[in-house]
């Protein structure tokens, strides 16, 4: 049996992994929006064509003899022209990394999407030998989605339609694989769904806690670390902004008061942290964790 405790982040009764689906280059002024240049590449220096790395990390959560997967990256079913839109350097990870943890996608018993962004969900499926229709990735899971980020997704507009691809979510819903939930749920006891709106209204983070042991997938309320730091800082992908800003502010009183593991999606220098204060300043500081790359 392979010996997987050495990639095992520790969480009271749980046990988490973060696997890493992509690793993609992205335009910083994307991942950055209004913050200036100037300050963002303080943390990310750009290359000459103003890209910066994106991780596209997945957490699977083992608790109560069942195994949890939230999010699913980008996936296998990019096409050429898709993988030269992600400027990839590999893609697929999380089934492979999954494989390495000696966990076959049929043990996989829930998958919550926190959105349905093409990066966060590309791995729901994978194609059929005809490579015209797509199947479940993880054949005996439910999967979970708020369902306004379903009815947004089956609606875009000009902003959001290039990321917002059906054949990742639509074929389970069709099939009642995937439930759409409304607002907070507790789907075991210790993980819940909070809707956390502003990058998408729809959007959800995840809550964990164990033998009084808190952390938080917080997905795009905080695309980097340094996003859930800084109030002010968001990307430009955000729906609602303002809400973003709003939305992180109590998460931070909420991350202060658990002093809760924050784990967050596209981080590839620190995928995870605890916020502390520091006089009157907030710090994210840096917690090491394995990270599993395919």
């Amino acid at each position: 049996m392979t010996d997987i405790t050495n990639r095992m982040i520790p969480l009271g009764a749980f046990e988490l992994y973060l696997l890493n689906d992509a690793t993609s280059f992205v335009d910083g002024g994307g991942a950055f929006g209004l913050v200036p240049r100037k300050l963002w590449s303080a943390y990310f220096p750009p290359d000459d064509d103003n890209l910066i790395q994106m991780a596209q990390h997945c957490l699977l959560v083992k608790a109560h003899e069942q195994y949890i997967l939230i999010d699913t990256g980008l996936g296998d079913k990019l096409d050429d022209k898709a993988q030269r839109f992600w400027n990839l350097q590999y893609s697929g990870g999380l089934q492979r990394g999954l494989a390495q943890l000696g966990i076959a996608l049929e043990q996989i018993s829930i998958v919550i999407n926190t959105h349905l962004h093409a990066d966060h969900c590309g791995g729901n499926t994978r194609w059929r030998d005809d490579h015209q229709t797509t199947v479940p990735a993880f054949p005996n899971a439910r999967y979970l989605v708020q369902r306004r980020e379903y009815d947004d997704a089956m609606r875009p507009n000009e902003r959001t339609r290039a990321t917002y691809l059906p054949f990742n979510y639509d074929p389970l819903v069709q099939s009642g694989q995937m439930r759409l939930v409304e607002g907070f749920i507790e789907v075991l006891p210790g993980i819940e769904l909070h809707v956390t709106p502003g990058h998408t209204p729809g959007h959800m983070s995840v809550r964990l806690s164990s033998a009084g042991q808190h952390a938080a997938f917080v997905c795009d309320l905080a695309t980097y670390s340094v996003h859930f730091e800084r109030l002010g800082w968001m990307t430009a992908y955000d729906v609602e902004p303002l809400r973003t800003l709003e939305t992180k502010r109590q998460w931070q009183i909420w991350a202060l008061e658990a002093e809760a593991l924050l784990i967050f999606p596209h981080d590839f220098k620190r995928p995870a942290g605890r916020l502390q204060e520091h006089g009157t300043k907030l710090e994210l500081v840096t917690v090491d964790v394995p990270v599993i790359e395919a």
